[in-house]
């Protein structure tokens, strides 16, 4: 695995560019890959609050996740994702541990069921029973150490 510079930046930290990449990624595997017509733009990252964090290399976009605290007192991360090209390359769990190792405690995820074990890697337990979104399994977890 090729250890690659993790970036962050709040939304008006972004470049134009950069958020245009991060949405079409988005929306590229989660709307157009998943089949899984959802509100992509939810208003959270523009939140002056929320925190955009990706991986970048040669000017493409190749993962990113975002992070934004939310209810019950918890932080959240969301819309982890990983460019086709480059998945199973240690990517996504370096945005994770990268994320961790600065979020305030108890973090929160919503993960898509089939990605529990992973997300169980990386500390999270669950803490509920699945639930149906956007036509989806999920399930949710919890990181509190």
């Amino acid at each position: 695995m090729t250890v690659l510079c993790v970036r962050s930046a709040s939304f008006g930290d972004l470049s134009a560019l950069t958020f245009h990449d991060i949405v079409r990624l988005r929306l590229d595997t989660f709307i157009v890959e998943q089949n899984c017509p959802y509100r992509e733009l939810d208003g959270r990252d523009v939140l002056p609050t929320t925190q955009h964090l990706w991986i970048e290399d040669g000017g493409e976009v190749l993962g990113y996740l975002r992070m934004y605290p939310g209810a019950e007192a918890a932080t959240w991360s969301g819309r982890v994702v990983t460019a086709p090209s480059h998945r199973n390359r240690g990517i996504g769990a370096q945005l994770m541990n990268h994320a961790l190792a600065t979020a305030p405690r108890p973090v929160r995820i919503s993960a898509q069921a089939r990605l529990e074990g992973w997300y169980a890697a990386l500390g999270f337990v669950r803490c509920g029973d699945d639930f149906l979104e956007d036509d989806m399994l999920h399930t949710p977890m919890r990181l509190d150490g």
